[in-house]
């Protein structure tokens, strides 16, 4: 039996990434202990469904369709920073995420339901969702109350998170993604079918 290793998430535009990439830049020279996360790593993961064999990965395609299918897309900007579990002792440097955070988690609370449904339920499932993308990984507990702090004014400019992936990763010395699946957020806009009605 084949596994893979998935997760489901929302990738910032390109205009958020370069605005990432230029606040962080400096950071990143100061700080070299850290392992740094590369632009093609960031992303809003919205479900990380670990191992899963080939069955339910072919069942995951119409659950993620289904639940892209009945969202609109979502007006969000990276935001703020913290830590994992906290700045004093952090495992996890990250940047935030702000504008329709009502929607991201339903999105979120949509997919997991599809990957429970497809036989892929996920392992940190029931651990509350906290949108972000990771900047830094610590190796060993570190106190990143300085850096946390620099980003913690960070505002990036908002875009339209219109679609959801389906990514492998693949590990290695750094872990590289593919995208094996993309799906449309085609939703009314929020407050619509209420209107329609």
């Amino acid at each position: 039996m084949i596994l893979m290793r998935l997760f489901v998430a929302i990738a910032p535009s390109p205009v958020a990434l370069d605005e990432l990439e230029a606040a962080t830049m400096p950071l990143r020279e100061a700080w070299p202990q850290l392992r740094w996360t590369d632009r093609p790593a960031w992303h809003i993961t919205l479900a990380f469904l670990g191992e899963v064999d080939e069955q339910a990965a072919a069942r995951l395609g119409s659950q993620l369709a289904d639940a892209a299918r009945l969202r609109p897309a979502l007006g969000l900007s990276v935001a703020g920073s913290g830590a994992f579990p906290g700045p004093a002792r952090a495992n996890v440097l990250w940047a935030g995420i702000a504008g329709d955070l009502t929607g991201l988690g339903g999105l979120s609370a949509d997919v997991v339901k599809g990957a429970r449904q497809a036989g892929a339920p996920p392992p940190d499932d029931g651990r509350g969702f906290k949108p972000h993308l990771t900047l830094a990984r610590c190796r060993a507990p570190a106190d990143v109350s300085s850096l946390a702090g620099a980003l913690a004014g960070y505002a990036g400019t908002p875009w339209a998170a219109a679609e959801i992936h389906l990514i492998r990763s693949l590990l290695a010395a750094r872990p590289r993604y593919e995208v094996i699946g993309t799906w449309p957020l085609c939703g009314p806009p929020a407050g619509r079918a209420q209107a329609d009605s």
